[in-house]
């Protein structure tokens, strides 16, 4: 890319900020980021831990090691995934998350054509079989998978989802960007396409008719579509069950805001 992946912008907030927020979205644990040593990170949720990678160079399963050991002790799984996929829906990771039993080892998506071991799910207790690989120079996820458990999941088993077959029917969740033009791509999409409504003290005549569709790819951008500020006044309620006034709280298609006083 040139440039940090993490930092690069997106719709008013940052990559690695939207991804992190996706994955708090989607899960019910601790999200966390595995950076190289010493490596500036963009501004992130208090919430979002951090440890560091111990070794430059060695590609993903070294900071696959690394996170898998960081929650070991909080987590069976992870779902592990690289920063630059500005598409990835929360349900596509709750899809893989919930493919994971007592067989499974590893949950590998096989999404538009390849298999897409930085979207995947992985047991925490594989920490000290990916630190062999390594230390064997053994470095590529395929020979991860050589070694455990895995379950694949092709395009049709994930869109056996009916949640994900009506908000991501392209797998567009894997879709990452590796070079400017990729990124540039991407970054020209319209925002996804999301639902608000002004509700009580906040309603006008117009929010009388009901829920209106916006393009918005944050809180931020659907409270200020809504025309309004998210202050100490006012609230927003994603999909009937999460309070936030986060404005890089990152959204998706399909998502539904109300906004309270």
């Amino acid at each position: 890319m040139g440039t940090s992946k993490a930092a690069l912008e997106w719709h008013g907030s940052t990559l690695l900020r939207r991804t992190t927020g996706v994955l708090a979205r989607a899960v019910d644990g601790c999200v966390l980021v595995v950076r190289a040593p010493g490596q500036p990170l963009p501004e992130l949720d208090p919430a979002v831990e951090v440890a560091e990678d111990p070794a430059e160079g060695l590609g993903p399963l070294q900071g696959l090691a690394a996170g898998l050991a960081a929650v070991a002790g909080r987590a069976e799984v992870a779902f592990v995934c690289s920063t630059d996929l500005p598409f990835l829906h929360p349900a596509f990771v709750r899809r893989v998350l919930a493919a994971v039993d007592e067989h499974t080892d590893v949950v590998l998506p096989e999404a538009r054509g390849f298999p897409q071991p930085l979207a995947a799910a992985y047991r925490t207790t594989l920490a000290p079989l990916v630190d062999k690989l390594i230390a064997a120079g053994r470095l590529r996820p395929a020979f991860l998978f050589e070694e455990c458990r895995v379950t694949r999941l092709d395009d049709a088993t994930l869109l056996a989802d009916p949640v994900l077959a009506a908000h991501d029917p392209q797998l567009d969740s894997v879709l990452n960007v590796n070079e400017p033009t990729d990124y540039d791509s991407a970054r020209g999409r319209a925002a996804p396409e999301i639902t608000v409504q002004r509700y009580g003290a906040l309603a006008t005549a117009n929010d009388q008719r009901g829920p209106r569709s916006i393009p918005a790819a944050t809180l931020a951008a659907a409270a200020a579509a809504a025309g309004l500020t998210l202050d100490r006044h006012v609230v927003a309620v994603l999909n009937g069950d999460q309070i936030s006034r986060d404005g890089h709280l990152p959204l998706a298609p399909g998502d539904s805001i109300v906004f309270l006083s």
